[in-house]
């Protein structure tokens, strides 16, 4: 498209620097809110001829009417102030950030004696928080076990040196029952109170390593002093740290104070992990949904996610491990991409946080919202196959024969993305002999439509062939002679590399293996599968049984239905006496069947002994 002349002349003074820049429309209302290591390349590429954007850019770009920007020193600061930006004005076209939660913080109180509690509410008077932690459950496991550790006050008295020299306070039932060593009555020093205090802060710091060291140090000096007792003390601390470590450990202990994050994408939604790795062991660990409303790179997805997160959870690791390599540097932080050993299985255990949240997220929407659910995944549908209306109705067909014998085919039909089973209906096929799976598909594609045609009822929006051209091909016959080709979408899906073919088109489409538009077409085509085997077997059985029945002289169809009736099988009919054989057919009836089974037995002995 040809911008506008305002545009034009500001994409001439466009800068060749870092920075972020900002659309506007018409009325002077946000539109979109970038980043770029180049300004004057990024934002001209929006309007350059030779790379016309598509789809939901497309939109953005004309809607266009003013542009500004913002010159920052890096890349990074670029990608920051953006952040910031789209948080603050959350523009139409952004990412949006979907995650309004407050996440509770560990406070190391400033006052004699701290406390160690949790909270939501950060105060500036000195203490110290750490966290915040996305999971509650993390974060009291740690403080269960900080408390069982060390025996430190939960009582909020202010207990100034004056008043416990007062004796203004009495032991309480915390102390009574081993929880508190009483510092409010001068049962415990303040230097004690506070070295527990220090080794709490490392441990929640995550550097256990070093506190098991000091603790060990001390104990070997306690024991050359022959104070046994306390020694026996510091051995049962730091037992219960190194089983509390063990416990934490995900892989090597000297991976220690890095960040590990992780994306991935389905449709419209992202969802970036952050874990926080300390001496092997995850303190913290988060999962950001991200909706996308452009055409956004995975790359730019990432790098929202590693902003937001870093700076929500004011990480300042020096080493970032990441799934794939970006261009952006990270001012004081080397990136780093593992493919192998313990690195990779953090990613991989990242990928794993991400993937879980992903889909724990898909079933609370359809539960809360099944409607929501489905309707994205039918606009992914019609969005991957280019189809001029939403799917809501579609039927999958499927052939299926024992060596040119027993042909049956099958329609599942779906509707709103689910399987309507009142709907589905098998099919014998009638004009066509031997194993030929084209003649079979244009039979039964004719017979379907020709009959819904006639009963007037609503065709699908899509019909989807489980073959190749050739059945796709043969399917388009029968919509020519019905005057249906045109009015309904209709494919076909190879299996083997689950190829889409579309009429008229010899080059096949490959849909993202992880895309949920793939996953409904692979159900209909499973689905038909398995419905039409079913059939084909039930037939298969029948007509097996039924030849070996009508093989005997005197036993017509009735009669056949009789005894199956009776008996359920051939086997059991052979096998029933002569008595119980009359009690159903009647004498001479059962005295054929008795003669007949016993001719075959001889047959099959001579056979066997020849």
């Amino acid at each position: 498209m040809i911008p506008s002349e305002k545009i034009q002349n500001t994409l001439l003074n466009l800068p060749k620097s870092p920075g972020v820049y900002q659309f506007y429309d018409e009325q002077g209302k946000l539109l979109y809110v970038g980043k770029a290591k180049i300004l004057k390349n990024r934002v001209s590429s929006y309007f350059n001829n030779s790379h016309l954007p598509n789809g939901k850019t497309a939109v953005l770009v004309k809607k266009i009417f003013s542009i500004q920007y913002i010159l920052v020193d890096t890349e990074f600061d670029a990608l920051l102030l953006e952040n910031a930006l789209i948080k603050e004005h959350q523009p139409r076209f952004n990412i949006q950030l979907r995650d309004d939660k407050t996440y509770p913080w560990i406070c190391i109180k400033k006052e004699r004696f701290p406390r160690v509690f949790p909270t939501r509410t950060l105060i500036k008077d000195g203490s110290n928080y750490f966290g915040p932690y996305a999971s509650v459950k993390m974060m009291n496991t740690l403080l269960e076990f900080v408390r069982q550790s060390y025996k430190i006050r939960t009582c909020s008295l202010p207990l100034s040196q004056e008043s416990i020299d007062e004796g203004k306070y009495k032991v309480c039932l915390e102390y009574h029952i081993g929880n508190c060593k009483a510092p409010c009555v001068n049962k415990q020093t303040e230097a004690e109170y506070n070295q527990s205090i220090d080794e709490i802060t490392q441990i929640i710091k995550g550097n256990i390593n070093q506190v098991i060291r000091t603790l060990k140090d001390q104990m070997i000096t306690l024991a050359e002093n022959l104070e046994f007792e306390k020694a026996q003390h510091l051995k049962v601390k730091v037992d219960m740290l190194e089983r509390y470590q063990g416990k934490s450990t995900i892989v090597n202990t000297d991976i220690h104070d890095v960040d590990v994050f992780s994306l991935v994408r389905e449709g419209d939604y992202a969802y970036v992990n952050f874990m926080k790795i300390m001496n092997g062991s995850v303190i913290q660990s988060h999962t950001l949904e991200l909706k996308t409303r452009i055409e956004e790179t995975d790359e730019a997805l990432l790098l929202l996610g590693v902003a937001e997160m870093r700076g929500r959870f004011e990480s300042s690791s020096k080493e970032i491990y990441l799934p794939f390599e970006i261009e952006t540097q990270i001012p004081g932080c080397a990136l780093t991409y593992p493919k192998i050993g313990d690195k990779k299985k953090l990613i991989d255990f990242s990928l794993r946080n991400a993937t879980y949240f992903m889909n724990d997220r898909k079933k609370e929407i359809e539960k809360i919202d099944p409607e929501r659910s489905v309707n994205r995944i039918l606009d992914q549908l019609q969005k991957d196959l280019n189809l001029k209306a939403l799917p809501r109705h579609i039927e999958c067909f499927d052939n299926s024969n024992f060596q040119g014998d027993f042909a049956v085919a099958a329609c599942v039909v779906f509707k709103n993305a689910k399987p309507s089973k009142a709907d589905y209906r098998h099919f014998n096929i009638k004009t066509v002999e031997g194993p030929n799976d084209f003649a079979s598909m244009e039979e039964i594609v004719y017979r379907r439509y020709k009959r819904l045609l006639d009963e007037e009822k609503p065709l699908p929006q899509l019909i989807i062939i489980d073959g190749g051209k050739g059945q796709l091909s043969s399917a388009l016959m029968s919509l020519d002679k019905l005057g249906l080709r045109g009015k309904i979408a209709i494919i076909g899906i190879a299996k083997k590399l689950e190829e889409i073919y579309f009429p008229g088109d010899n080059l096949p489409l490959y849909i993202d293996k992880r895309s949920e538009s793939l996953k409904l077409i692979q159900s209909l085509r499973n689905e038909a599968h398995r419905f039409g085997i079913t059939h084909h077997r039930n037939k298969r059985s029948k007509e097996t049984i039924k030849s070996e029945l009508s093989d005997i002289k005197g036993v017509g169809s009735k009669l056949e239905e009789k005894l199956l009736k009776e008996f359920k099988s051939v086997k059991r009919i052979k096998e029933s006496s002569e008595a119980e054989l009359k009690a159903v057919v009647g004498a001479h009836t059962a005295q054929v069947l008795i003669e007949y089974f016993a001719n075959q037995k001889l047959i099959e002995a001579k056979q066997h002994k020849n």
